[in-house]
């Protein structure tokens, strides 16, 4: 075979080799996305079972939304602030479990809480939010 035949041949296993792993490659990067939309879903999944009223959970929906995007580990680097509820200093959340770092259910049982006690409800602390940028 003659040193052109050969480089023909080889050429195309290189491209399909290198189609192959790009595919590898995204197709792992595909797999690890809905493994953060899963625990980001969970959460969300969490907090609609702890808040039946569905008004008071879209209030409680959007805060979080804005404060940290439904991700438990989520830290205001200049405040320090942490959590889904974005808690400030982070450990007042103890009071609902000492998992308050790792747990998005006690973070949602502190955070549902405190709107309570602080505004009425999580549409008390929605209305001051939009008023405010902070609740």
């Amino acid at each position: 075979m003659s040193a052109t035949l050969l480089r023909r041949i080889a050429t195309p296993k290189k491209a399909i080799a290198g189609v192959t792993l790009a595919a590898a490659t995204t197709g792992f990067l595909f797999a690890s996305a809905p493994a953060q939309a899963a625990s980001t879903g969970s959460a969300k999944a969490i907090a609609q079972q702890k808040i039946s009223n569905s008004a008071q959970f879209s209030c409680f929906d959007k805060i979080v939304s804005h404060e940290s995007g439904w991700n438990p580990n989520a830290t205001n680097a200049s405040t320090g602030a942490y959590g889904l509820v974005q808690a400030l200093p982070a450990n007042k959340m103890a009071s609902s479990g000492s998992d308050w770092k790792t747990n998005p259910e006690t973070q949602i049982d502190w955070g549902v809480k405190y709107m309570n006690d602080r505004y009425g409800s999580a549409c008390g602390a929605w209305s001051h939010w939009q008023s405010n940028g902070w609740y």
